[in-house]
């Protein structure tokens, strides 16, 4: 499990002793920690060094955010709380908890800016809301990022996509400049799509990010994922699990041990990718080489 250390409301929980599930990098600047937490206490960040989006996956009926005199209660599983860079606040914890975090560096958040609303990032600042509910940021949190395996490199499109899709998210409708929707773009050229379908094909075996893409097309990974779906039908992500399992069905008819196509084919373990085979095919790589 990947160490956050540096991200300073991480630090807090950790010195704390909150148990820890899950931690990952989901992108450049961008990571997210899964917190598990059973007591009663008060818990303040201080100046926190990034910003942070949490979802309160179950549990936390009894939390409030302390505002001076007053106590703002949550909506207990489904809340979201939103957590500028810089600006301090102070909970009430009570009884049992399950945090989903996203963790956004200065730099990232800057970068989605320019990408997002072409504005200049001193002058847009994500507000401060305490407790909120939003299906469409729920619905990516529990059902993209929670049920992904945020450290198999197959997976590593999926993860940064969903990051960046959220971040995007918030930047067009929970900043102080107000709501603004996101412009419409055209799909890849024709030679952004070659160089992209090139690089993919020749690093199937690396654990690609959508950045690594969007860097191939020379958009933002937000504008590139839209564009990319506009020339191809897929998502990145779609597209690199097709891509990953057509190079195994070759190198399978080959007689290769499945366990090494798997590595080939960027799959962190054999019974992961044994799984994604199924899914794309109907039948195990087993099957496959017997002709079942």
């Amino acid at each position: 499990m990947l160490n956050l250390a540096g991200h300073s409301v991480y630090d807090h929980l950790a010195s704390a002793g909150v148990p820890l599930r899950a931690a990952a990098t989901f992108g450049d600047g961008l990571a997210g920690a899964l917190w598990d937490r059973n007591e009663d206490a008060t818990a303040r960040y201080e100046t926190p060094s990034h910003h942070t989006l949490s979802l309160y996956v179950s549990g936390g009926l009894a939390f409030r955010r302390r505002l001076g005199e007053a106590a703002v209660p949550s909506f207990g599983p489904g809340s979201l709380c939103l957590m500028p860079r810089g600006a301090s606040s102070e909970w009430e914890v009570s009884g049992p908890i399950r945090m989903l975090h996203l963790y956004i560096s200065r730099q990232a958040f800057d970068r989605a800016v320019v990408a997002t609303i072409d504005a200049d990032p001193d002058r847009v600042h994500l507000l401060d809301v305490p407790y909120f509910q939003d299906p469409v940021i729920e619905s990516v949190m529990r059902q993209v990022v929670l049920p992904l395996d945020w450290n198999e490199p197959s997976e590593r499109v999926a993860i940064s996509h969903a990051a960046e899709t959220l971040l995007a998210y918030l930047i067009s409708r929970l900043t102080e400049r107000g709501p603004r929707a996101l412009e419409a773009r055209g799909g890849l050229s024709p030679a952004a799509l070659r160089r992209v379908s090139e690089f993919i094909a020749a690093h199937l075996a690396a654990p690609l990010s959508v950045m690594d893409l969007a860097s191939c097309a020379g958009l933002s990974p937000h504008h590139f994922a839209r564009a990319f779906r506009r020339s191809t039908g897929e998502s990145p992500h779609a597209f690199v699990l097709r891509c990953r399992i057509e190079r195994a069905k070759e190198i399978l008819s080959g007689g290769m041990a499945v366990s090494d196509v798997a590595a080939l084919c960027g799959f962190s373990s054999q019974s992961h990718f044994t799984a994604r085979f199924r899914q794309m095919t109907g039948v195990t790589p087993g099957q496959f080489v017997r002709g079942i």
